[in-house]
């Protein structure tokens, strides 16, 4: 992959991109998991959000154990999330393997959580968009389940812009909570540590 110029090469960075769209219309929607994981780390963290304009996201920066994380949240819309990401990746010079991807999945049920160090996109936008600008599949990335509804009589785009319902939120909120534990795992202690230890199912 080429990069562009940007900052010298910082040891022990971490770069951890939570996929949504920007907007209130869309903060409390099923697509949004991602952003909800990247705010519980910011939250626990006490990092400030500011708004990276050059790159097209809100960024905070936090320093924890000798390591460097970067949290993001691309504002360029899910289906155009590897714009912000590359950009980000480019300039920062973030080893791909220190780059955590966080999205929603309908293929997993409500509440269940998925680590792993490459793989498809499974069809998710966010991640196909993130392939084409990285040109490559290998970046770790954490699925947050969604579930999907059982009739098919809606299309998936409806479904993952619809809130969560109230009867939901319980689990939803506990499966947030959850992947965050996992990120700072996987950035303590590795990507192998953190599948074997987090992933799995979330119970209400």
């Amino acid at each position: 992959m080429r990069t562009m110029a940007g900052t010298p090469r910082v040891e022990n960075l971490y770069l951890i991109a939570g996929l949504g769209n920007p907007g209130k219309a869309y903060a409390r929607t099923r697509h949004n998991a991602g952003f909800l994981v990247a705010e519980n780390l910011a939250r626990r963290w006490r990092a400030n959000w500011t708004e990276g304009k050059k790159f097209h996201v809100r960024l905070a920066r936090v320093e924890r154990d000798d390591r460097k994380l970067l949290l993001c949240e691309p504002q360029t819309y899910m289906n155009t999330s590897g714009e912000a990401v590359r950009a980000l990746v480019d300039y920062y010079q973030v080893p791909l393997n220190q780059v955590l991807v966080v999205m929603d999945d309908a293929d997993l049920r409500l509440g269940e959580i998925r680590m792993r160090p490459g793989g498809s996109s499974g069809g998710h936008h966010g991640l196909e968009s993130i392939e084409q600008h990285l040109r490559t599949r290998e970046y770790p990335r954490l699925r947050i389940g969604i579930g999907r509804t059982e009739s098919g009589a809606r299309r998936i785009t409806d479904y993952v812009l619809d809130e969560f319902s109230a009867e939901e939120r319980e689990l939803v909120e506990k499966a947030v909570d959850r992947a965050a534990d996992q990120v700072e795992c996987w950035v303590s202690q590795g990507i192998a540590r953190a599948m074997s230890q987090f992933n799995g199912v979330v119970t209400a």
